[in-house]
């Protein structure tokens, strides 16, 4: 039984693996931002309207959720535009998978007692239905495998959602925080870890003053004494048993700002580390969204300098 739980909790990993090799390919066809600040960071900020947006941000939002092309915007450069391309339509094989993965996923729900999930989960069962916290809202899903939520079913949450549902050990929370490259099989991950998740929420964290206290507000965030030396710690909860802490570091005395994630330690035990780096990818592109949706209030550009280790 040991063996065959390895088994599966392997071939997700390898699943997830083949959609971030046909992402980081799709990305070597054409330039890809990280995400909508770096093209934020490349207009002139006039908010002139000739793109058929109201303001440049809305412009660099529109842009990297696919539905403008960098072209709209008449004041760049032929360079800049020949870098990020024309707003041609990228191949969506990644997409088309994640898709099909997530409908295997609830095909499995239906061959396992969601109440003894439940126990397994920290979620509770009734009538015919698991119902599992996530960020603060109620994610559902019936012996039938059909998901419901008080909010928008993104895949990003959806798959970590159904494989913690399917998979999870169960451990309890030991209260040991460490980084995502010391969980296992994360090391490997790391880099496109940080560039996708930590790099883009630290950049939201030096923009908006309100940043942290509006994802408490909006995700049931709790702040908590600082770790790691760190100005401001704030922790997540995604699933009840593979809470997220958020460290940032303030610009200090030529010191450049930093931001980095924690996991408990048994994170990899309830979760492959694949849903685990979707989970943190997925809440920094959401957060990007928010930001450029609602607008967080803006604050000062934090000093350059030396990036802390």
């Amino acid at each position: 039984m040991i063996v065959l739980i390895a088994l599966t909790r392997n071939s997700i990993s390898i699943v997830i693996n083949r959609m971030l090799t046909r992402c980081l390919a799709r990305e070597e066809w054409m330039a890809r931002p990280k995400h909508a600040m770096e093209i934020f960071a490349l207009l002139d900020k006039s908010n002139c309207g000739e793109c058929g947006e109201t303001t440049c941000l809305a412009f660099a939002g529109a842009v990297f959720q696919g539905r403008k092309g960098i072209d709209r915007c008449p004041r760049l450069t032929p360079e800049t535009i020949s870098h990020y391309g024309h707003g041609a339509k990228r191949p969506n094989i990644v997409d088309e998978e994640r898709e099909a993965y997530l409908e295997k996923l609830k095909g499995e729900i239906v061959d396992i007692d969601l109440r003894e999930a439940a126990e397994r989960t920290g979620g509770r069962f009734s009538g015919d239905k698991l119902t599992i916290r996530v960020l603060g809202k109620d994610f559902r899903v019936d012996t039938g495998g059909k998901l419901y939520a008080d909010i928008h079913v993104n895949p990003w949450v959806a798959i970590p959602f159904l494989t913690y549902v399917l998979h999870s050990n169960g451990l309890a929370l030991s209260g040991n925080w460490v980084s995502f490259r010391e969980l296992h099989n994360g090391r490997e991950r790391y880099p496109l870890f940080k560039q996708r998740c930590e790099e883009a929420m630290k950049q939201l964290a030096d923009q908006y003053t309100d940043f942290f206290d509006d994802i408490i507000h909006m995700f049931s965030g709790k702040k908590v004494g600082a770790h790691f030396e760190s100005d401001i710690s704030v922790v997540l909860s995604p699933l009840p048993r593979v809470p997220i802490m958020i460290c940032y570091w303030k610009p200090d005395e030529g010191m450049a700002s930093s931001l980095n994630l924690f996991f408990d330690d048994t994170a990899d035990q309830n979760l492959d580390i694949g849903s685990v780096f979707s989970l943190g990818v997925g809440l920094a592109q959401m957060f990007g969204k928010l930001a450029l949706r609602h607008g967080f209030r803006n604050s000062d550009a934090p000093a350059e300098g030396p990036v802390r280790e």
